[in-house]
């Protein structure tokens, strides 16, 4: 019988943990570069794709489910000078386990034609489900 040092057990453990991490941050990642790209298309239904159908949006007022989050943004942002092209910035993710992550970050619309540039901060939990991570809770201000 061989016996495993007990720090070749650990430092196994510790690699994959961190590779887990890792591969956790860059799918997350992925899901709001899914969101710059189908916004800065003018793609809000894509956009929303991104959000669970039972999610939670708190911005203004609390809205639930997907079709209700849609109906939002397409009301708040009726036209492509409306939207302006978004961008994100000084995003942290911190997995909380194999299934849950909370994001953290801003936002940006730069706006032209008097519309004017808004942004503000924003939150996140997603979760890991059968179709990938999809965003559980938003709060935006």
């Amino acid at each position: 019988m061989r016996i495993v040092p007990r720090c070749t057990f650990l430092l196994v453990f510790t690699c994959c943990a961190a590779l887990s991490a890792a591969d956790t941050e860059s799918q997350i990642t992925a899901v709001l570069n899914v969101q710059v790209d189908a916004w800065n298309r003018g793609d809000i239904p894509a956009f929303v794709t991104t959000y669970a159908d039972d999610c939670v949006f708190v911005g203004k007022q609390v809205v639930h489910g997907r079709d209700q989050v849609l109906a939002r943004y397409e009301k708040t942002y009726p036209t492509r000078q409306a939207m302006g092209h978004l961008t994100f910035s000084a995003l942290e993710v911190h997995p909380l386990s194999g299934d849950i992550a909370v994001v953290t970050g801003e936002w940006h619309l730069d706006r032209s034609g008097g519309a004017g540039n808004v942004g503000g901060l924003f939150s996140l939990v997603l979760q890991r489900r059968a179709d990938g991570w999809k965003i559980a809770l938003d709060h935006t201000s």
